[in-house]
């Protein structure tokens, strides 16, 4: 068997796939990718745009937000150019360096995510269950302390992952299951030793998510047992009103998670296809769902977008 030494990365080609057993079909199949590309990159910048442009905007809670469609635009961004590439072009060839500098991206970007619903559970917590506290707590500073952490752990435990890939060496079968580059999918493929590879993702995955998801339950322990300590039933639904959507956001992105893990643990004898969707759902759906559910839940956001809209419509 073909044994290819990475040291010479440059030279070191894979092959993405884009769905597996589906080939005949993925000129129709790009159609839905495509538009779901595209609502994830508009819903996202519109976020970003209303908040950084609306003055009534500029609070704590529309910052977190702000975080959150940054890291949904950069996730799409992430895997657009090589997906639609393998769709629609069957530019299915990608180097070493560069599947490594996706797969980075890939998931930093996605433990980012599940670091920014974790800011926002503690926003809501601090919202709900210390009010008077809340602008003394969440300053503009410590949003930024918080952003810029997220992003340090993220890098820190991604970049040993990274670091260990360089080092492994590959057989003569250079086919990724995916049309982007993952992590299990990559060392797979090697021939040396991998165990290192899968105990720093186990620990990548398990010191980021692992944290974020217990507490994020923590936190709304708290926040039901705060909320229903309050008298009026007007006031307990107001207070659960103002979590629906970070409550949605978590579910939309948590439960693709979970099965999706579900799927490579348990799922060897499914069919290959139902893996690559699953992932493909996994990084798309957050994205596409986030500004959609924002936008119809949030008021405030729901307003100045109308605004802007007929803003444009008048200047036309």
């Amino acid at each position: 068997m073909l044994v290819l030494n990475n040291t010479s990365a440059q030279t070191l080609t894979f092959f993405l796939t884009g769905i597996p057993g589906l080939r005949a079909a993925q000129a129709w199949l790009s159609i839905p990718f495509c538009l779901l590309y595209v609502i994830a990159l508009s819903g996202n910048s519109m976020i970003l745009f209303v908040v950084l442009r609306e003055q009534s905007l500029h609070e704590t809670m529309y910052y977190f937000l702000s975080m959150l469609s940054a890291t949904d635009l950069s996730l799409s961004l992430c895997t657009l150019s090589t997906t639609l590439g393998v769709f629609w072009f069957e530019t299915r060839e990608i180097k070493l360096n560069a599947c490594i500098a996706q797969m980075f991206f890939l998931h930093a970007l996605t433990l980012m995510e599940s670091g920014v619903l974790l800011a926002m559970a503690f926003d809501r917590f601090v919202a709900i269950c210390h009010p008077l506290r809340y602008t003394t707590i969440l300053t503009n500073a410590r949003i930024a302390q918080i952003g810029v952490s997220m992003l340090v752990r993220n890098v820190a435990v991604m970049l040993p992952v990274v670091l260990f890939v360089k080092r492994l060496s590959f057989c003569s079968s250079m086919v990724l299951s995916h049309s982007f580059c993952y992590h299990v999918d990559l060392i797979q493929l090697s021939c040396t030793d991998n165990r290192i590879n899968s105990i720093l993702g186990m620990f990548a995955l398990f010191s980021t998510t692992g944290f974020d998801c217990p507490c994020i339950l923590l936190s709304y322990v708290l926040i039901i047992r705060s909320v229903l300590n309050i008298a009026s039933s007007e006031g307990r639904q107001k207070a659960f009103n103002t979590c629906t959507s970070h409550i949605s956001a978590v579910a939309i992105f948590y439960i693709p998670f979970i099965s999706l893990s579900l799927v490579h643990r348990y799922g060897h004898s499914a069919p290959p296809f139902v893996h690559t969707i699953m992932a493909n759902v996994f990084l798309l759906i957050p994205p596409v769902l986030n500004p959609i559910v924002y936008s119809v839940k949030t008021k405030q956001i729901r307003k100045v977008i109308v605004k802007v809209i007929i803003r444009k419509q008048c200047q036309i």
